[in-house]
């Protein structure tokens, strides 16, 4: 059965494709899923041969980016790849960086410890009401990115309350918890507006709770998700509190508005130059932009850049804010509009049972902990 066949939302019959998409969920969720120590604010740099792994988080407001890749540039620091989430007023981003001459990455003891002072320093900002924290990132730049950003705005507590003005979501997710006594299943109900990722931000934020599914049903109709999911403690037992079934709740809707992108999408494919993001976030900081998350990446000597940007007073932004950053970065860049406009997916039944894919035996290599 061709690819064409399972897309299109028939049974995927294809041991292979089946194989291939088993390996890559295994790879998604790690070896070892582990509740990390609290994070507040943080900078952590790792090394392999070619780049060096910078894990940032903080505070977020307006001209942050801007500013970062200003302090690497400075410090003749090269940004091969980054990726960045904003969500309710903090900001997570793994970035990975070498040396500017070399191409490779910095091993210098005390240039390394100077890029962590001045990124501190940076992430420290005015703000005074939260902690602040030096972690070490060593272990953490082979976990797939987006599973790790996932861990580091746990860790830094973008699930807790903020009362301050935050852009509402189009829809907010439907998150519920109850228990299952007969079987011992504390069964986890969501339903919310379909996209991309949304079964592996879940499952994610699940296994790093430290839950194991045994039984999922997922179904997605008419741009709308339902997920439901069998679950236990990794020591067996469901949620036996109110305080523990409201922090699951809290978590699962995090997971799933931190990739809800807000404003305009922008998409840059141009050459690529030691400097090109700091002069890029700076063009935005001086058009009044605010990035709300970002994907940098380079492919030989081409970087390919998207960006999702709001107003920093939070209104829409006009045509004429366009029109001064096409004029100043250049018509390479293309404006993909508010994401809120993406056409609808074509309604697929796509009810199946996950027990297959989560039976206890291969739990394990899937880093879900069982007993």
């Amino acid at each position: 059965m061709g690819a064409g066949s399972w897309m299109e939302g028939m049974k995927l019959k294809d041991k292979a494709a089946i194989a291939e998409i088993e390996g890559y969920i295994r790879k998604s969720l790690g070896a070892d899923s582990r509740y990390m120590p609290a994070k507040r604010r943080s900078v952590g740099v790792a090394a392999s041969t070619d780049h060096n792994v910078i894990e940032l988080t903080g505070s977020d407001r307006p001209g942050l980016l801007s500013e970062v890749s200003a302090v690497l540039a400075s410090l003749k620091c090269n940004v091969v790849s980054a990726e960045i989430w904003t969500h309710n007023t903090r900001v997570a981003a793994v970035m990975r960086v070498s040396d500017e001459d070399t191409m490779l990455a910095v091993t210098d003891t005390v240039r390394l410890e100077m890029i962590k002072e001045r990124l501190s320093y940076l992430l420290r900002g005015n703000n005074l009401s939260r902690g602040a924290a030096m972690a070490d990132a060593s272990g953490t730049s082979a976990t797939h990115t987006e599973r790790r950003l996932h861990q580091m705005m746990l860790s830094d507590g973008d699930t807790e309350e903020f009362h301050g003005h935050v852009p509402a979501q189009p829809q907010k997710p439907n998150v519920t918890v109850r228990n299952w006594k007969d079987k011992d299943y504390s069964v986890v109900t969501i339903r919310c507006k379909d996209r991309p990722k949304l079964l592996f931000d879940t499952v994610c934020t699940l296994t790093d709770l430290r839950y194991v599914v045994y039984h999922a049903n997922i179904d997605a109709n008419n741009n709308q998700a339902y997920q439901e999911f069998y679950v236990r403690h990794v020591n067996g037992s469901p949620m036996n509190t109110e305080a523990e079934r409201l922090r699951v709740i809290q978590c699962l809707e995090s997971a799933i508005e931190r990739r809800v992108s807000e404003g305009v999408k922008l998409e840059l494919c141009s050459s690529d130059k030691v400097g090109l993001l700091s002069e890029v976030t700076r063009i935005f900081r001086e058009n009044s932009l605010t990035v709300t998350r970002a994907e940098v990446s380079t492919k030989g000597r081409t970087a390919v850049n998207t960006f999702y940007v709001r107003s920093s007073a939070g209104e829409a932004v006009d045509q004429k804010t366009i029109d001064s950053i096409r004029e100043a970065i250049g018509h390479n860049i293309q404006v993909k509009g508010h994401p809120e406009a993406a056409p609808q997916k074509k309604e697929s039944p796509t009810w199946f049972l996950f027990a297959n894919l989560f039976r206890p035996r291969s739990l394990p290599s899937l880093g879900l902990f069982v007993r």
